[in-house]
């Protein structure tokens, strides 16, 4: 018999059972910011946003990457990694972080 499978978007993070509050922050944070910064790359305009967004969420990633606990964190934090990154290095090509 067939039967629907539900999955929590947060239960992603949490493989082990186990609540890690700072990691799977650090790893929605790095999440978030990868977006801004991939969002804002594609605007010149923006170039301060998207640097620095894409700079603090490199940061932020590599430091998750070093205290994770989870393979769903680690996933999660190297695709926002990979988003703040390409931000930042857009947003650095089209003037840099200061305007």
């Amino acid at each position: 018999m067939a039967q629907a499978v539900r999955h929590n978007p947060v239960s992603m993070l949490l493989d082990d059972g186990r609540a890690h509050p700072l990691e799977s922050s650090l790893a929605a944070v790095t999440a978030l910011l990868g977006v801004v910064a991939f969002m804002t790359a594609f605007w010149s305009g923006l170039h301060v946003l998207s640097a620095w967004t894409g700079l603090v969420g490199v940061v932020t990633g590599a430091w998750g990457q070093f205290i994770s606990a989870t393979t769903g964190e680690r996933f999660a934090l190297i695709i926002g990694m990979g988003g703040a990154a390409f931000g930042l290095y857009l947003g650095m090509m089209h003037g840099g972080l200061l305007a």
